[in-house]
């Protein structure tokens, strides 16, 4: 265990956190699983054939829950190596002047906030560490580069985590934590359902659109995790290859 790597992922009941999740697990790190519902976390547990699970529910946007599952992380393995800020959610796809306050809120709060919690708690343990340092990976997503259609919400959060990732880089140099942002498009999970069926383009046309195994981000985050902490992947895309993204549509 001394020389086991200890990773943590938010939202890694489902979709790209479970994924994650289990690569991790194939790559050899104890992994430490954050989410809101139990069972879900079980469920990715025992998916893992036998690997180092911590399963913790977690509500990301609250301090004390963050708090509490960084606490239960140290006192089972001693360390943090990698965290994945993953866990996110989105609002209804309506104009923004229909979107009530608190719906913006959970979006940030969960988004932006949680993330925000998640690194200020591990980096208390990564720079106090021996050996020192440890890396954190945010899912920012495309929309960190480029809105959908009635997406204020999920797109102002995903813009602001790239600040988080920057301000995150300078600020963890000095104890040997790195940051890098892994931006997604289109990874075939629950959420990523609707656009098997169409969703709106920029013009508001309804368009289905491809989709990409999320096998891909996970083998993509198992890379930037296993890095040496003098070497970082800043940002890094993974898209599916025809989605909307580059160019005008």
């Amino acid at each position: 265990m001394d020389s086991q790597k200890i990773a943590l992922v938010t939202g890694a009941g489902s979709g790209i956190g479970r994924a994650v999740a289990l690569a991790l697990c194939g790559a050899g790190y104890a992994v430490a699983l954050a989410g809101r519902r139990k069972d879900a976390l079980d469920a990715t547990a025992a998916a893992g054939n036998g690997g180092t699970f911590l399963a913790v529910p977690t509500d990301v946007t609250d301090p004390a829950s963050v708090k509490a599952l960084f606490e239960a992380v140290k006192a089972r393995f001693g360390r943090l190596d990698v965290l994945f800020n993953n866990a996110g959610t989105g609002a209804r796809a309506v104009p923004m002047y229909e979107l009530s306050y608190n719906e913006w809120k959970k979006v940030v709060d969960t988004n932006l906030t949680g993330p925000f919690l998640c690194t200020q708690e591990a980096m208390r343990i990564m720079k106090d560490q021996s050996p020192r340092g440890g890396r954190i990976i945010n899912n920012g997503s495309i929309s960190a580069h480029a809105p959908r259609p009635y997406s204020a919400p999920y797109t102002s959060t995903k813009h602001a985590i790239t600040g988080l990732t920057k301000s995150t880089s300078l600020d963890g140099r000095a104890y040997d934590i790195a940051c890098g942002q892994i931006d997604i498009g289109n990874a075939d999970t629950e959420m990523a359902q609707r656009m098997k069926a169409g969703v709106p383009q920029a013009n508001l046309s309804i368009e289905i659109e491809p989709v990409m195994d999320p096998k891909h981000v996970a083998d993509a985050v198992v890379y930037m995790a296993g890095l040496p902490l003098d070497a970082n992947v800043q940002f890094m895309t993974v898209m599916a290859t025809k989605m909307p993204f580059v160019g005008r549509g």
